[in-house]
């Protein structure tokens, strides 16, 4: 297929993946005009920036740090001297103390005490004599690497806070994909030497001066300068397809400042993907077979809200963000947007703090008002003892639905029943976290629809087999591309 013939993409959702996709292309060729259809009034999906009298917020906090060199180019050739570098720190606080993580050795056997810290390392010990020949749940991967003490104080409360479900279903190719290289021995070491190589616990990171937003905003004006289109207000309601062939999608076009809506049918020779792939499944027309849409219906997210906090007076806390454990408020993490830019700021008198819950759609909280949820999060601050209640003066609310895919029991086996359909397209790639139902992080989501691009010039990318976990070693490379036709899989 030439090029010419392809110069007509069209990319389902403007976040990290979708917007990437259509940035890579133009980098392809410049025969590419790829369209880009965006529901939200902002881009950049989860990773964008919203905003409240002058206070800029991120949704959940994106730090920009890969060990992808073509991500890190990218981030580098779209932002620029836009990048700050910020130092991180962060803590848990847990039974009422806070530690510092990554761990310090005398912060946390001051705050743990030696006995406990010594029951901490025998239950290590038996772990690794004696260690579960299962492995299947998040629980038996934990203590299998930490033994049942640690996990009890620092994995399983925070985790079902975050999940809502027992850590006995939740799989461990999650822990494994998050926790990634770190064990107990390694923490250790790192916190009685201050030697620290796990890519999870970085010690400091890049950062657009006014929020993750600001990456994907450049992106999408420099895929317009080049040609492209990204259209706001866009939803794709339906997926047409003439057997294993998509031929269009139909949009739904809301105007912002009259809300009539508008209807039409985008045709293209290529699609890129980036909605929830449950949702996807159900806009297909016609739709897949029975037994691909039961998988759909079998998938699960987690959704998340941000209620943010302005407060009377300067930051409370120097940290980039707290981990919340315990089961005495319903916050997971508190974000200090000063801490991560000061250009986030609408003044130096007073501070911005999130307030991060994690819930589902259909719990009592999502539905609360503005009003009682920016009352419950001052309380919350309070009692953890980081601000008095009566110090909030103003707050914003920020719902995210399907924010994190869920990886339970069953979600493997119905993704693997999608995965198979869907490779059957001829011309209908699918990229990102929603998009594969996989918990990336925004650079391996931005891998993926590089991929895509590439598979569209004759390149045989599997997008779904994008290694998460080899590409935070430092041996991680990508082959080098090439001119179209020649590209290997990775």
């Amino acid at each position: 297929m030439s090029l010419s013939s392809v110069a007509n993409v069209a990319v389902i959702g403007g976040g990290p993946a979708g917007l990437t996709g259509a940035y890579e292309l133009q980098k392809l060729s410049e025969d590419f005009r790829p369209i880009v259809f965006e529901a939200d009034k902002l881009v950049g999906g989860i990773a964008r920036t919203e905003s409240h009298n002058g206070f800029r917020f991120d949704i959940g906090g994106h730090r920009f740090f890969t060990k992808i060199k073509e991500v890190d180019d990218v981030w580098h050739e779209v932002c620029g001297d836009d990048f700050i570098t910020v130092p991180r720190l962060s803590r848990i606080f847990f039974q009422g103390k806070f530690f510092d993580y990554p761990l310090k050795i005398f912060n946390a056997l001051g705050n743990l005490g030696p006995i406990e810290a010594a029951h901490i390392m025998i239950s290590f010990a038996k772990a690794k004599m004696f260690p579960s020949k299962k492995e299947d749940t998040f629980e038996e991967w934990v203590k299998n690497r930490f033994g049942g003490r640690l996990y009890r104080h620092f994995f399983k409360s925070y985790t079902e806070k975050v999940w809502g479900v027992p850590c006995t279903e939740i799989r461990a190719d999650w822990a494994a994909q998050r926790i990634k290289n770190l064990s107990l021995m390694k923490a250790v070491w790192n916190a009685m030497t201050g030697a620290n190589d796990t890519a999870s616990l970085i010690e400091e990171f890049q950062y657009p001066r006014l929020g993750p937003g600001m990456m994907w905003e450049k992106m999408a004006a420099k895929i317009e300068d080049q040609g492209g289109e990204v259209r706001m207000h866009s939803w794709v309601k339906r997926v047409i397809r003439e057997d294993m062939r998509v031929t269009g999608i139909e949009v739904v076009e809301r105007n912002p400042d009259t809300g009539e809506e508008k209807t039409y049918v985008q045709e293209a020779a290529e699609f890129i993907n980036t909605m929830a792939v449950k949702d996807l499944i159900h806009c297909f027309d016609p739709p897949p077979p029975d037994s691909v849409v039961a998988a759909a219906n079998r998938l699960k997210y987690r959704d998340f809200m941000i209620v943010t906090l302005v407060l009377d007076h300067a930051d409370p806390f120097p940290d980039n963000w707290i981990y919340i454990h315990g089961e005495d408020v319903s916050v997971g993490r508190i974000q200090n947007f000063r801490a991560w830019s000061k250009e986030m700021m609408a003044n130096e008198n007073q501070a911005s703090i999130g307030m991060e819950y994690f819930l589902n759609m259909d719990d009592d909280m999502w539905s609360r008002s503005d009003e009682d949820l920016i009352e419950m999060a001052g309380k919350e601050l309070e009692i953890i003892g980081l601000a008095p209640a009566s110090s909030v003066v103003d707050g914003a609310i920020i719902r995210q639905p399907k924010a994190y895919p869920v990886y339970d029991s069953e979600y493997q086996e119905a993704l693997d029943e999608i995965q198979t359909w869907l490779k059957q397209l001829e011309n209908f790639q699918t990229v990102g976290r929603n998009g594969l139902h996989r918990y990336n992080n925004q650079d391996h989501s931005m891998l993926s629809a590089m991929y895509a691009a590439r598979n569209i010039v004759g390149a045989e990318y599997d997008v779904w087999n994008v290694n998460v976990e080899r590409s935070y070693h430092e041996e991680f490379q990508t082959k080098p591309y090439k001119s179209p036709g020649s590209v290997q899989a990775a």
